[in-house]
């Protein structure tokens, strides 16, 4: 074991969208666990796009960072020792580290990693919040039922591909949204969408989704905002329900785009729409977790990581989620499993 740690912090609040600049790699001392705790090498760091709130002042649903704070996310690591009985040197766990080669860990606030059911990069996606996040967002916000239509934006993401797959689980139809050929292959031919929309090169969203969703839309789970958003909200069905999980298109705003006021719209079709947070259904993860890596494991959910390599890279990874670098989830590859 080396007798340095690299970790990440966050030189500046960042204006408009973040750069290299926001972001400071330093030097420290491999930290010592207290009681209870856990140090841990990082194997694969999670970088989320909700992670660009906590670069700004203000309350949010996530505690922003300070200016000098190390930034934070979900890992998956090695236990290099263990003040706590729960877990011995070598295990694999996950929970919320720091951007860094090693972190403590709270042993009460982590979970154990099984690669036998899926690669350990797994469990920052569709093992992890992301995947948590499709269960409850779709199955307790969207509500699908048998012959609905679905449709879902930044479907191709660690989220939306996840809530696709589930979707069509309860036999809906499903429509997804995303960013280039490459993904809506992705969607259709493997994950087995019905259709799918590269928002890039289709010039009208509507004229789009009457040849995709001809019934109109019955859920809409929505990670994007923006025009996307505002179509479908033209084609919501009777009782229709929209589950607001992200706004990536405004996440690096200096001041939100009002347009056109969309709201009347609903009235008619009389349709909910409802914001989610995953943390909401904490006592639950255990059904999530049990019931997603069942489909994991049996190859009835597939999943995909784009891995970026190296500590060094980590804020590349994160600023590449707002150019739509990632198919599936987007996870830096920290160290090697057999590295000392």
């Amino acid at each position: 074991m080396t007798n340095t740690n690299r970790e990440w912090l966050l030189a500046e609040r960042p204006t408009g969208e973040p750069d290299r600049d926001s972001f400071e790699l330093r030097e420290t001392d491999i930290p010592d666990p207290a009681p209870g705790e856990l140090l841990v090498r990082t194997r694969f760091l999670s970088v989320d796009p909700y992670m660009r709130g906590r670069m700004r002042e203000g309350e949010s649903y996530a505690e922003p960072w300070d200016v000098g704070d190390a930034l934070r996310g979900g890992v998956v690591g090695e236990v290099v020792e263990a003040e706590s009985d729960a877990y011995d040197a070598g295990d694999l766990v996950t929970g919320e580290g720091t951007w860094a080669d090693y972190a403590t860990l709270d042993a009460d606030d982590v979970a154990p990693v099984d690669p036998s059911v899926a690669a350990p990069e797994a469990y920052l996606g569709v093992l992890g919040m992301p995947g948590r996040t499709a269960y409850f967002g779709l199955l307790e916000v969207g509500e699908p039922k048998p012959g609905d239509t679905v449709v879902v934006s930044g479907a191709a993401g660690a989220v939306g591909s996840v809530v696709g797959q589930i979707a069509k689980r309860n036999g809906c139809r499903v429509v997804g949204f995303a960013g280039s050929d490459e993904k809506t292959d992705w969607l259709t031919e493997e994950l087995g969408f019905d259709a799918a929309i590269n928002y890039k090169s289709t010039d009208d969203y509507r004229a789009a989704l009457d040849e995709a969703a001809p019934d109109g839309v019955d859920v809409y789970f929505d990670n994007v905002g923006g025009p996307i958003t505002d179509a479908v909200f033209t084609k919501l069905n009777l009782d229709a329900r929209v589950a607001v999980c992200g706004q990536i298109a405004h996440y690096n705003d200096e001041e939100v785009p009002t347009g056109p006021r969309k709201l009347p719209g609903l009235i008619p079709v009389r349709a909910k729409v409802e914001g989610l947070l995953v943390g909401d259904f904490a006592t639950r993860f255990g059904e999530a977790s049990e019931r997603l890596g069942e489909w994991v494991a049996s190859g009835d959910l597939k999943h995909r990581e784009t891995v970026v390599e190296g500590l060094e890279n980590a804020p590349d990874a994160f600023l590449g989620l707002f150019s739509g670098d990632n198919i599936g989830k987007q996870v830096v590859r920290v160290s090697a499993a057999d590295a000392e």
